[in-house]
């Protein structure tokens, strides 16, 4: 009898071990409601190479800043290759300070309204042994982010495609999902956001991941913002245009019909909000921009134009079944935001992280300190382009017009 309760109480506490990371995502997801930031605000990314890629991509960023066109959003990434929760990766020749005490400099100099936070790839390479050495750092960074009166929002890691032999790829992922779920329940006890990107990007690892297995592409950010949007609460930005014509009549969804003549409808649209920029492999989802689907149209083809330039051609079944255009006005602005990003990240990159550190700031500065000007001075071309990424962010109103090819 002893020995049956005993087997009852060890499967019972297995199955509370085993359970308390999984139900973790959804428990810590329900209890928050959707994210809104306030008017002027900074967000900062801090974490490793997760960040400082996206630096090159722009997409978690635009895809924060593009939600909120009128606030007036400023974002700084802090992200460092290589870097674990204990800052080694950031260590200079110029000592103090440390790399920890650079760390925390870096995040107060931010001034963070919100803090997103991605460790535990490096981490998880020790696998179970490090896991608690991991979640103590982690809670440190936390404790100070919390210190400054900012709000922490924690990334799960993600997944790898390949890691050399099979056999050692799964050994990673098993210890990054092992570390996803430490994250999970620090969320859970500290009673912070928690985004899981793992399991998501581990059903869907084809087309994300750049040659070496390891690092997402420009397909894999691309994904990942439309996550972080899903995670946040927030609607998908996809919006459906439709347009049913026949005859005489002719009725709008989001869209205002402005003149019909049959076969011939024109239309205006005012989006919600700007479409994700298309990914270098052309990769288009109908979540992340605007479909249109015009039904009724007789069989042929149709062009449908937008402020009077042709924007795509299509026969009437295509158009019926919906059609995503990967190009256009709001494309284009989206791809110029993205670009505007891309540099102003660039910049803040060479200004907090020199190539020359040590002689410009650190114990040889009496070499070319006089640098130092030249770095504070990008302040003003980073906020010109802050300046122009909110001004271009709001989709502008356009007109468009359905016509048979003749």
């Amino acid at each position: 009898m002893l020995k049956k309760r005993q087997l009852l109480l060890c499967f019972g506490l297995f199955c509370w071990l085993t359970g308390a990371i999984t139900p973790l995502t959804a428990q810590n997801t329900g209890k928050f409601g959707a994210l809104e930031f306030g008017h002027q605000q900074r967000i900062v990314f801090l974490g490793g190479s997760l960040f400082e890629n996206e630096l090159a991509n722009g997409y978690l960023e635009f895809a924060l800043s593009s939600r909120w066109p009128d606030r007036n959003l400023t974002f700084r990434n802090l992200g460092w290759t290589g870097d674990n929760v204990y800052a080694e990766a950031r260590s200079t020749f110029s000592n103090p300070p440390t790399a920890y005490q650079q760390l925390f400099q870096q995040i107060r100099a931010a001034k963070p309204n919100y803090v997103f936070i991605a460790y535990g790839g490096v981490e998880s390479e020790k696998g179970n042994e490090g896991l608690e050495h991991f979640m103590k750092g982690l809670e440190i960074i936390i404790d100070s982010v919390d210190a400054l009166g900012a709000q922490t929002i924690l990334l799960s890691t993600i997944p790898v495609k390949m890691a050399g032999s099979p056999e050692n790829t799964q050994l990673q992922n098993q210890n990054l999902e092992l570390y996803a779920g430490g994250i999970a329940r620090i969320a859970g006890k500290r009673n912070k956001r928690y985004v899981d990107f793992y399991r998501p990007v581990m059903e869907k690892r084809d087309h994300l991941f750049l040659d070496n297995g390891i690092h997402l592409n420009q397909d894999g950010y691309y994904f990942l913002a439309q996550l972080l949007e899903k995670s946040l609460g927030w609607p998908t930005r996809g919006e459906k245009i439709v347009i049913t014509s026949s005859g005489k009549s002719a009725n709008a969804q989001n869209a205002t019909i402005l003149t019909n003549k049959g076969d011939q409808v024109r239309f205006g649209v005012e989006e919600k909000l700007l479409p994700l920029p298309v990914p270098s492999s052309d990769r288009i989802s109908p979540e992340a921009a605007v479909t249109f689907q015009i039904n009724g149209l007789k069989k042929g083809f149709y062009t449908l134009t937008e402020n009077g330039k042709q924007l795509i051609t299509a026969s009437a079944a295509e158009w019926a079944k919906g059609i995503t255009p990967d190009h256009g006005i709001s494309m284009a602005q989206s791809e110029k935001i993205r670009d505007f990003i891309v540099k102003k990240n660039d910049l803040f990159f060479q200004q907090y992280r020199p190539l020359n550190r040590t002689y410009i700031l650190g114990f040889r500065a009496y070499e070319q300190g006089r640098h130092k000007q030249g770095l504070q001075d990008l302040d003003f071309i980073i906020t010109w382009l802050e300046g122009q990424i909110s001004l271009h962010r709001k989709p502008v109103a356009k007109v468009y017009e359905i016509s048979p090819v003749k």
